[in-house]
């Protein structure tokens, strides 16, 4: 007998006719459940049937989560690509296998719904996604040929196992630490906070969509199994927090004056910088952006920032203009 172990499993993404590979932490899931509906089996001449029998005909959507850990190499940027691009209300999809020591897992029409970060000097740069599929299935064993199911050609840039494979042969992780810029510009002049001592900021792009219903009576009746087919995005969200200690030292570098305050007109810039080097990792403005400040009294005073997007000109691709 012989188990599979979730740390010996290989995540790979194809998309655009390439195959991926996605180097995770343990963190990795995914399954899919069934509707099942219940129906009276009594009848007028027999009321003694208390057991109710069971129609299965509707798979509910995939559900998949994982954690990646970004490298300066950038191979795993692919999936920043996918949890922000968006074209006509429709997030891009993709294929997503799963290799263990037994099994080769395929997950069809995934998208991505959230996309997660948190800017912790002490903790490695990580990426939190989570997400949706239309089907999951068992391909085959752990020997399954991903590339000639997925007719993927040898030559095609990013494929994984060819000989013009662009994948780094080294994977270095790092850690980062964020800086921030917050400046109101309503009303006119700006005013730009004091954003010093930031003890951690957290980043969540998230896509809130719903599935095409995808029932027929056609295929209930033949008790064909259905499953999810098409999706719309109905709201997009870029939010986060911020927080910082507080600091009095009596002159116009403190931020302690900074309390409870808020702002609808913000322009705001997010960087993680290398903490070996010194040099722009990732940076993201949000523009305008409103936030809402908050005091907490603990043991050391700090005030957190929530923050909220309220950009609707331009692709959340195009507001990263550092790291994709």
């Amino acid at each position: 007998m012989s188990y599979s172990f979730l740390r010996e499993s290989k995540l790979y993404i194809v998309y655009g006719g390439n195959k991926y590979r996605i180097y995770t932490s343990s963190a990795l899931t995914f399954n899919q459940t069934f509707a099942e509906e219940s129906y009276s089996v009594k009848t007028l001449h027999d009321q003694s049937k208390m057991f109710e029998g069971s129609s299965i005909t509707k798979a509910n959507p995939a559900s998949f989560s994982f954690d990646v850990p970004l490298t300066i190499e950038k191979d795993e940027s692919i999936v920043l690509t996918l949890a922000s691009d968006l074209s006509s209300n429709i997030l891009n999809s993709f294929d997503m296998y799963v290799q263990t020591g037994s099994s080769t897992f395929k997950l069809e029409g995934a998208i991505i719904t959230s996309a997660s970060f948190d800017f912790i000097p002490q903790n490695q740069f990580t990426m939190r996604v989570e997400g949706e599929g239309t089907k999951l299935t068992r391909a085959g064993d752990e020997d399954f040929d991903i590339d000639a199911a997925e007719s993927i050609s040898s030559n095609a840039p990013f494929t994984i196992d060819s000989s013009s494979a662009e994948e780094f042969s080294t994977r270095t992780p790092l850690l980062v630490y964020p800086t921030v810029t917050l400046t109101d510009q309503t009303p006119d002049p700006d005013v730009s906070k004091t954003m010093g001592n930031i003890i951690s900021v957290n980043l969540n792009i998230q896509n809130e969509m719903e599935w095409t219903p995808y029932e027929t009576l056609h295929d209930s009746l033949n008790s064909t199994t259905m499953f999810p087919s098409a999706h719309t995005v109905g709201k997009r969200i870029i939010s986060g927090e911020i927080r910082q200690y507080q600091i009095d030292t009596n002159n116009s570098d403190d931020n302690v004056r900074q309390f409870d305050d808020f702002s609808t007109n913000t322009n705001l810039t997010i960087t993680a910088k290398n903490v070996s080097g010194d040099t722009d990792f990732f940076k993201i403005q949000i523009n305008p952006a409103m936030y809402t400040a908050r005091m907490q009294p603990e043991e050391v005073y700090t005030q957190s920032y929530d923050f909220r997007s309220l950009d609707n000109t331009d692709p959340v691709s195009t507001q990263i203009t550092e790291y994709i």
